[in-house]
């Protein structure tokens, strides 16, 4: 009886993390594709603050295939230590986001010295708004799996799925604003609305790289 007990677990679990798998392979190649046309339309129409979520999508790639290797990690062995990929890239995308805020603090400042503006920020608009439907339901179906495994680690990454759905929101709003008013500064003002988030996920990176399973916007989610 117990041993059909322990089966029944175990593959209700191989279910389970079958399904996160997914989830952070889908989340790898969104992020992917939303990076390529942020970038493409945010230098064809000179706006920096979709610029900056692109490259911001890119560095989730990173941070998305370390996820990947936590799964796969805790699929075989649940108590084995991070690996040396997990915590490498960890490490380098924590030193991305810092990077990129860095970045678009110079950048956007530039911008509002000189009134730059961007030609259009209609891109923005449209992809924020996909971005935000996507993340949404990444972040219900992450926290499902994670309940059912148990596994703080699912969970955590689930509630860090969050901060993407904010950023979002920052480049949703500034783009909204520039198309209603026209004020050329409020696309860098979305930028460096962009950092106080780069620097979030820069600094969660490292904390998870040291061994912290948990993240900041976990509190953000009571």
């Amino acid at each position: 009886m117990n041993q059909t007990i322990t089966f029944v677990q175990e593959n209700i679990s191989a279910k389970y993390y079958r399904y996160a798998l997914l989830l952070g392979i889908f989340t790898v190649l969104y992020n992917l594709g939303e990076g390529i046309f942020s970038i493409a339309f945010g230098v064809s129409d000179e706006t920096l603050a979709l610029f900056g979520f692109g490259v911001d999508s890119f560095i989730e790639v990173l941070s998305g295939l370390g996820i990947v290797a936590m799964i796969l990690r805790m699929w075989k062995n649940p108590d084995t230590p991070k690996s040396v990929f997990e915590k490498t890239a960890l490490q380098i995308t924590g030193i991305s986001f810092y990077l990129l805020a860095i970045g678009l603090f110079a950048t956007a400042l530039i911008n509002i010295y000189t009134g730059h503006h961007p030609e259009t920020t209609l891109s923005g608009i449209i992809i924020s708004l996909i971005s935000i439907v996507t993340m949404w339901a990444l972040v219900r179906a992450k926290t499902h799996v994670g309940h059912r495994l148990n596994s703080a680690p699912i969970l955590a990454d689930a509630n860090c799925t969050k901060v993407c759905i904010y950023m979002s929101v920052v480049l949703l709003a500034s783009s909204l604003l520039y198309e209603f008013t026209g004020i050329g500064y409020v696309d860098s003002l979305g930028a460096l609305g962009l950092i106080y988030f780069s620097v979030h996920e820069g600094r969660e990176a490292f904390e998870k790289a040291r061994g912290a399973e948990t993240c900041a916007c976990m509190h953000e989610a009571d």
